[in-house]
């Protein structure tokens, strides 16, 4: 596994339960404001992770499943994130933005 990617899922894996983060978010704090589509492909292979890693907490940028396909079942990740108390409806989360983990306001710039 890249050191890239392990940053990923350490960043991942800080996400409360009940929150959710983009793709690009967490690229951009990882250092590659381009590397949205990355971290899809780090989420998709975090599944084989030894330390459990909920990928169902990434979503793209306008708050919809877009990542859903990957999870074993039609609505595994929908049904993930219902059982953390996010509101789903036609693969988008409802209230988004209230909902928002952005790990440059929630987390100190040194713990990653």
């Amino acid at each position: 596994m890249s050191d890239l990617y392990a940053r990923i899922y350490e960043i991942v894996r800080l996400i409360p339960a009940g929150r959710v983060s983009s793709y690009g978010a967490i690229a951009r704090y990882v250092g590659s404001p381009r590397g949205a589509r990355m971290v899809g492909w780090a989420m998709n292979q975090s599944h084989s992770q030894k330390e459990y890693t909920p990928a169902h907490r990434v979503v793209n940028r306008m708050g919809m499943l877009s990542g859903k396909h990957h999870f074993p079942g039609e609505n595994v990740m929908q049904e993930l994130l219902e059982s953390e108390g996010v509101v789903v409806l036609k693969d988008q989360i409802q209230n988004f933005d209230e909902i928002f983990w952005d790990p440059f306001q929630e987390l100190d710039a040194n713990v990653i």
